[in-house]
This record gives C-alpha cells, structure tokens and sequence, in this order.
C-alpha cells in the first residue's frame, strides 16, 4: 500500500478523554474513532490488525479440531429464560423488543444459542466430541465503558463450546483449550499467564483466566514469578492426546497464580517469599468446564452406548479478539508509539523516500515495494513529499516492526539503512539484502 493513497488519519495530540497507553496510541494512530461511548468504528489500519488476530485464533482452532459456525448477535429471551439466565444476568444484558413485543437482547454470550443448535441435531454419542466456535460481535452495557477496546460496552469475541459424553471427556477439552490458548497468544507476542478464576454469570467449578501482565490491568493477580519463566515455544502438541495436554495443563496451572476473586492468602504464602508477586492483569480470554449445567435445564441429550439417554457436559472457552489488539499495545510500546510484533502488524514493513521526486530514491523505492510484494508480503510505503521527520513520526507511531529508509546519499553509497523498531537499530545493507532479511523475517510467521 502506497501511503499516499491510504486511509490513516493520525493524530499529532493525545486525546484528552484517552486514559490508557492502547486508548491513547489507537486514537492517535487512526486505528478506531469512538462512536458513542464504549462503541467504536475500526478504521482501516485498526482493522487490519483485528483481521490478522482473527485469522492466528482460526488457524489454532482449526488445528486442534474445533468447528467454525456464526450465530446472531440478536437472539430471543426464550432460550434464555429456558436456562434460568435471562433474569440472572443483570444489567449488563442489552434487552429489546421487537415490533411484536417479543423479548429479545444483544447477545453477551451464547452457552444459550449454541445448546439449542446441539439438541436439534445430535442425539447419539457417536457424534462426540464435538466443539463448535465462533468470532462474533457481543455486547455488555458496561456501567462505565472506558479505556478505548479494553472495556467497550461492544467487543469482538472468540467464543467457543464444547459437547461430550463424560466429564473426563469434558475435562481434557479443557485442556485442549488451556493449550491452543496459549499457542494463539504466543503468536501474537503476548505472555498470557493461565489463573485461576472465578466463574461469574457463566458458571462452572472448573475455570482460568488468560492474563498479561500490564500496569493499566484492571486486575489484580498473585502469582509466583515462576509461571513467567513458562512457555510452548515450540512443542509439537498432538491434541488427541490426552496425556499429553494434560501435562502441559499442569505445567502451566501447578504454580500459584489468581486473581483477586479467588486469591488464598494462606496459600500464597506458602509460595518461597523471593517468588511472591502481586501486580495488575489484562484479561484476554477465560475458559470454563461447567458440567450439564446447560444441558440438564434445556434438554441437551445423547444415547450412550448403552442405549441410555444422558446429558451431555459442556464448557465455554472465550478470546476477546477486540480487547487482544489493546493488550498488545499495552504490552509493546514505547514513547514513540506502538511496536507491533510480526504476527499482528498491519503492514510488515515501512518504506520511507526520503526525497519524494529524486529520481534515483524513487525508482529504489518502487523496486523494494515491487520485490516485497512479489515476495507476498505487505509493504508501506511512505510517498508522501513530507518532511523526512514527519515520516519517521508517524512510522515510530504506528509501530511497523521493521523500516527500510531509502536517500539519495546512501544510494550513493549503494545502501539503503534498515531499522528494527523493537530496538532502534538500524543497519546499512544493499536494496537486494535489505529484501533477502525482510522476506526471512516473515518465513516463518
């Protein structure tokens, strides 16, 4: 994409309501405009990004097994008062009536919606497991939306549902979830720390949060500082394999680590004091095992392979998609803007003229754009005739990892200078090396 022709309308000032890093660098970057409070526009830089975190939380779904489907954002009361929740939700519950005065809501979750779909179709345990997911828009009618996407009344959510015979069935579900979860977060960058949780409106005993640790999070969490030292890299993880996800399960949850609601001083403290942390958390995603919780009180049956009729055990598993993007940025920035990691970014590199009109810069310019488009890749290039300052800002602003910088007196010299925004430093290397690095880069991302 050549900037000129591009939709990015930065902003030189930090908005005045802007509260935290991502609220702040979002607005300035021109990634959303607020639409009302706690609802936001995605503009096309913001929306790249959400495409690409959408796209890593498909990819590891799809290699664990699970099934994509979409339900509707609007769905009626009746299923919900079939499971008791209707009443029991609160206030976050966007109810609504349609022009026949039926009762109907904004979806919040679809444990509800999802359930129905089961029992109409599967009725024999032959058929399990089976976990079906989607990426859907919710809505929660936050008493105080604040903070940009990280707690926007509406938000892009990864939810998914799984549907087996037994608990122990259920159970390594579970666990199968706790890994792609922790794969999926990996890709983007994120160390997402597994804590123990409390289960809120959803329900179900057994239940973790995914955390990043952050200043901005809304909270707090215990840990043993050992949990940080933990992570997949690069297992090769058979999800059928019951033992297996099993082990990485208690890998990952053995060492303390809670938030607030179900935090265990007593317990804590039994964790060696140089070990013992407390800070603040981000939450970007919780999965729950809740038992027949939901198919016991709407019917969800199979026959088993005794020819007996019993409920099915569920559990939920949810990624906010939308509150990623803010994580991300919360976790990786600098005072410059934002430092995307490879696997989010919106472009994969910048190209900067710095003299807009030479004609030696221009055609180097346009040959690195060609070459890194041909490669598959997806270049910016910054074509502007704007001040050579100007075109640093706003690339340190939204955060491209990498930046080729192309000027008539490196050219001189048959060199163009490549920067790393994570570290800031820059090497000179020749047009064809500077592309032979950014393709290898990305071969594996």
């Amino acid at each position: 994409m050549r900037l000129s022709r591009y939709f990015l309308p930065v902003l030189k000032e930090t908005p005045a309501d802007a509260q935290i890093v991502s609220h702040r660098l979002m607005l300035r970057a021109g990634m959303i405009k607020q639409s009302s409070a706690g609802i936001y526009n995605w503009l096309p830089l913001g929306l790249k990004v959400l495409r690409k975190i959408e796209d890593i939380v498909h990819e590891e779904q799809a290699k664990a097994g699970h099934i994509p489907i979409l339900m509707p954002t609007i769905q009626g009361a009746d299923l919900w008062r079939e499971s008791g929740r209707y009443d029991d939700y609160g206030d976050e519950m966007l109810r609504i009536k349609d022009r026949h005065d039926r009762d109907m809501l904004f979806g919040p979750t679809n444990e509800e919606a999802v359930t129905d779909i089961f029992r109409s179709y599967v009725n024999s345990y032959k058929a399990l497991p089976l976990t079906l997911y989607q990426i859907q828009w919710k809505f929660r009618d936050e008493r105080r939306p604040r903070f940009g996407v990280m707690r926007g009344r509406e938000f892009l959510m990864k939810d998914g549902y799984n549907f087996d015979l037994t608990k122990e069935a259920a159970l390594h579900a579970y666990n199968r979830h706790l890994v792609t979860y922790l794969r999926t977060y990996e890709r983007m960058g994120l160390q997402a720390i597994p804590m123990q949780a409390d289960g809120g409106p959803v329900g179900g005993d057994y239940t973790h949060e995914f955390l990043v640790l952050a200043e901005t999070g809304e909270s707090e969490v215990f840990y043993d500082s050992d949990v940080t030292d933990i992570t997949l890299g690069d297992r090769d993880i058979d999800f059928d394999n019951v033992e297996q996800c099993e082990a990485v399960m208690n890998e990952f949850t053995t060492k303390y680590a809670r938030t607030d609601e179900t935090h265990d001083e007593a317990v804590f403290n039994e964790v060696p004091e140089e070990r013992r942390r407390s800070a603040r958390g981000i939450e970007v995603g919780q999965i729950f095992y809740f038992g027949t919780k939901y198919s016991d009180a709407m019917g969800a049956e199979v026959v088993n392979d005794e020819g007996q009729k019993v409920p099915v055990h569920m559990g939920s598993h949810g990624i906010g998609v939308s509150r990623l993007l803010g994580a991300i940025i919360e976790a990786s920035h600098d005072d410059k803007g934002i430092i995307w990691p490879e696997g989010v970014t919106p472009f994969d590199c910048g190209i900067v003229n710095l003299k807009q009109g030479d004609e030696e810069a221009d055609a180097a310019c346009e040959g690195l754009y060609d070459a890194l488009v041909a490669a598959s890749l997806d270049p910016l290039y910054d074509d502007r005739k704007e001040r050579a300052g100007g075109k640093f800002a706003t690339m340190d602003l939204i955060g491209l990892p990498w930046r080729i910088t192309v000027g008539p007196r490196g050219l001189k010299n048959g060199v163009v200078e490549v920067t790393s925004r994570k570290t800031g430093e820059s090497i000179e290397m020749s047009p064809e090396d500077a592309i032979a690095k950014i393709i290898a880069i990305y071969k594996d991302v």
